[in-house]
């Protein structure tokens, strides 16, 4: 039995136009899958096709071309090449080209259906569903232009998955041709190839007979970690089967990695898929193929744009299917090969399988280990390898977060200036120290002056020394208290030529600074230690309060930066890692936070 939300007579609504799904025939790819197309009558007089394949919807109609139009030729095509001569809002491209056969039909269609008839066909699409069709069946050949849409769109939201009498194969009674084990099949009109549990057959499936194909090979890939059968519900509340399990690889500089990739099927959905690598997940859909843009040009550097997001190149690979369990709505065969090319933009990876026929485009979000066993309510999954090409870096917190204090540094300085107001010059006074007969210090008083409270005090000496200096020390006095708070300002400067080049050391200005003192009445005592000077040496003497001075807020910013600092080295480290897995490890960077 089908699975179908859809079944003739069934009645909907397009642009406020009904309509009623009269008739329905059924086709079958060239490499094995089969979709129906409903045939569609409206009230006003159309008439189009609402095509169903893989869980997807596309109404479309017959559009006449005008007289000078001139379409290509079927064996001219060109996949992802864009043709203009189909009329359409945006430009329609070429994604898949391939030989049909007609299967069956119900209900009233425009035409004799001839099961087994072939025909040759091309699938269009543009941005924001655009979808074309050319049956080249026909003479001249017809084409069909439309828009994908989803059941909400057309009417239809609330129908449900209507079981009807498959044309094919039914789950009742099955047995493996090769060992007459049972088989049941979860997608049965959708199922082309089926693998035997009991005997490890491949089987076909041909119009409601299972035919024995091959024994499959043993392989080398490991084994799967979920099972035929598994139900998990995701985030967004949908359940999903899996109905069928790839062991795929690429052969990398003479190395073979594997991973593995399960079928998930809900009936009014369609298929998607859960890829399994190096104990990494991702979640994967379909996406529209000319929603994307990208170049042909594959290498180091190069993006593909997604929904205005560009995603890095990481691999570009043959991808080999190595072993198969389940049920699969292709043909699929060991040992097939599709070129295999992601580009990432943390979590998310966009990635293109392309053949001679057809090219796909599919979305990936990474999923944690915590999310898969919630899913489908198991536990001890493996622990991730490595870091995966598009897993998201969680220490962003550190060095984003991580700077909101330091921010706050900055507008705290940015405040305190105007707040402490500017310096200001409370003493200056030119002092000579005079050299003592008998050697020793010259001491030496300056006059009173006063200082103001909680303002820090900067004391700056400067002396004409020449290959000469002075070691002062100097007291800050309290006339009051006698409370002295000392400090030592060198001031020395020498110069001179060794071995024809010039060197200097020292400078003849010098400073130090204290914390705020209590306001009142100050002298300065000067004692000064002289060094090659005999003659009295005069000393200005500046005292400044309210210096801005930035040893206090370099501290703090020191401290402050650690925590963004380390996040920002996790950081790199993560992508580093990340991108030493890459075919491509000259276009790493940051790519997610």
């Amino acid at each position: 039995m089908s699975q179908s939300p859809l079944r003739v007579g069934l009645k909907g609504v397009w642009r406020e136009v009904r309509f009623e799904l009269t008739g329905r025939t059924q086709n079958r790819h060239q490499l094995g899958g089969t979709w129906d197309e409903w045939y569609a009558t409206f009230s006003n007089g159309w008439v189009g096709w609402l095509a169903e394949a893989q869980g997807r919807f596309y109404l479309t109609f017959h559009q006449p071309l005008p007289a000078d139009a001139t379409l290509p030729a079927f064996a001219s095509l060109q996949l992802g090449e864009t043709v203009s001569a189909i009329p359409n809002d945006t430009p329609l491209m070429v994604y898949e080209r391939g030989t049909a056969e007609a299967v069956a039909a119900e209900g009233e269609i425009p035409y004799e259906l001839r099961p087994g008839e072939k025909f040759d066909y091309a699938d269009f699409s543009g941005k924001g569903g655009s979808f074309a069709t050319i049956d080249y069946g026909e003479e001249p050949p017809w084409v069909f232009v439309g828009r994908q849409v989803s059941l909400a769109e057309i009417g239809l939201a609330d129908a449900r998955a209507a079981e009807r009498e498959s044309s094919r194969v039914t789950t009742a009674a099955l047995g493996c041709p090769n060992c007459a084990g049972p088989l049941s099949l979860v997608a049965p009109d959708k199922t082309e190839r089926v693998t035997c549990p009991n005997c490890d057959s491949l089987l076909d499936v041909i119009q409601g007979n299972l035919s024995y194909l091959k024994a499959l090979a043993p392989s080398d890939a490991p084994e799967f970690t979920l099972s035929i059968g598994n139900e998990g519900t995701f985030a967004d509340g949908t359940k999903y089967k899996i109905i069928g399990a790839i062991s795929r690889s690429v052969t990398i500089e003479g190395i073979k990695y594997y991973w593995h990739e399960y079928l998930l099927y809900n009936a009014p959905i369609g298929f998607r898929w859960l890829v399994h690598s190096d104990n990494h997940w991702n979640f994967v859909e379909p996406i529209n193929a000319a929603e994307v843009a990208s170049s042909n040009n594959i290498a180091a550097g190069t993006s593909a744009i997604y929904n205005g997001k560009p995603f890095k190149i990481f691999q570009d690979a043959a991808a080999t299917v190595e072993y198969v369990k389940g049920e699969f709505y292709w043909r699929v065969e060991q040992g097939e090969t599709v070129r295999a090319t992601d580009y990432v933009a943390a979590p998310l990876m966009l990635s293109q399988e392309s053949s001679a026929n057809e090219i796909n485009w599919s979305l990936g979000r990474y999923l944690t280990n915590a999310e898969v066993e919630e899913a489908f309510g198991i536990t001890d999954l493996a622990k991730p390898w490595d870091v995966a090409p598009n897993q998201p870096f969680t220490g962003g917190f550190y060095y984003t977060w991580g700077l909101l204090p330091l921010a706050g540094l900055f507008l705290v300085a940015l405040l305190m200036v105007p707040l402490a107001g500017s310096s200001a010059i409370v003493h200056r006074e030119s002092i000579t120290l005079v050299p003592p007969a008998a050697g020793g210090a010259s001491v030496v008083f300056s006059k009173p002056f006063e200082l103001k409270g909680n303002r820090n005090v900067e004391i700056t000496a400067s002396a004409p020394v020449s290959n000469s200096g002075a070691d002062l020390d100097i007291d800050l006095v309290n006339d009051q208290s006698q409370e002295i708070e000392s400090v030592n300002i060198p001031v020395s400067y020498y110069q001179g030529v060794e071995n024809g080049e010039s060197w200097s050391e020292g400078s003849p200005t010098n400073s130090a600074s204290m914390s705020s003192l209590p306001a009142g009445k100050y002298t300065l005592r000067l004692e000064g230690s002289l060094d090659n000077i005999a003659q009295p040496l005069p000393v200005e003497v500046k005292v400044e309060q309210g210096v801005v001075r930035g040893i206090n807020f370099l501290c703090a910013f020191l401290i402050l930066a650690i925590v963004p600092i380390l996040g920002l080295i996790r950081k790199i480290s993560f992508e580093s890692s990340r991108w030493k897995n890459s075919m491509f490890s000259s276009s790493g960077g940051d790519d997610d936070e």
